[in-house]
């Protein structure tokens, strides 16, 4: 598959609300996201749609995960857009490691890579979605919002190796996690695609209930995420 093509700066002129206008949306309204990517186009051509569509913002842009690491305010990240074949450390790795420093906030991958080992990898790093660098823009900012909603967002090629990949998949002869019966139906509900919030209707529940049955839900499962704890469920038929 050839490298996606970021769009140039002139692509996106339209699209940048210009100062004062209604469109230009306060700072903090905004759905913050962070990008990493160590090709400078695909970098900047990144942060200029997300720049210049209301509703988000660019909360940083980096070329590699130590950087990102290091320079990533936790506050201001709402969703982290980050490439997998990055220098230094891999995307995935970087994934394990966001996701130690920020269980809370939602990481996509965005790349080039649709093998099944690179999209197994980066699920159970901790990757709230996948999405290929052919996603239209359109579609990849509504993925952004899906993600910081709860969603997993998924380009279509993406899903259905992931489909295959649960099929194919055998439990273990035991999978005695121990789960309460409301960690089990708050599990059930993650795996039909509620987030926390409709989880906690459906529940009846508070959403902090809801966060706190998650967190050791996680323990429990030895997971990181909820994309990580839906993939062990379905994998190993918890449900």
């Amino acid at each position: 598959m050839g490298r996606w093509q970021s769009p140039t700066v002139s692509a996106y002129a339209a699209v940048v609300p210009t100062p004062g206008s209604a469109a230009a949306p306060a700072a903090g309204d905004a759905l913050g996201v962070v990008v990493i990517e160590d090709v400078r186009d695909v970098r900047e051509g990144l942060s200029l749609l997300i720049d210049g569509t209301p509703g988000f913002r660019c909360a940083g842009a980096y070329r590699a995960m130590p950087e990102a690491l290091a320079g990533i305010v936790p506050a201001d990240a709402g969703v982290i857009l980050t490439d997998l074949g990055l220098p230094g450390m891999s995307g995935s790795d970087g994934i394990r490691a966001l996701r130690e420093r920020m269980p809370d906030v939602p990481i996509l991958a965005l790349t080039v890579y649709d093998n099944d080992d690179q999209v197994f990898r980066a699920l159970c790093a901790g990757a709230s979605g996948y999405l290929l660098k052919n996603t239209p823009p359109a579609r990849l900012l509504e993925s952004l919002r899906e993600a910081a909603a709860g969603g997993a967002p998924m380009s279509p090629e993406v899903a259905r190796r992931v489909l295959r990949l649960f099929r194919e998949f055998r439990p273990p002869d035991t999978a005695a996690y121990r789960l309460t019966p409301q960690e089990h139906e708050l599990l059930r509900l993650l795996v039909d695609g509620h987030h926390k919030k409709t989880a906690a209707a459906e529940m009846g529940i508070s959403v902090n209930t809801v966060s706190f049955h998650l967190k050791n839900i996680y323990v429990k499962l030895e997971v990181h995420s909820k994309t990580e704890a839906v993939a062990k469920a379905l994998r190993e038929r918890l449900i």
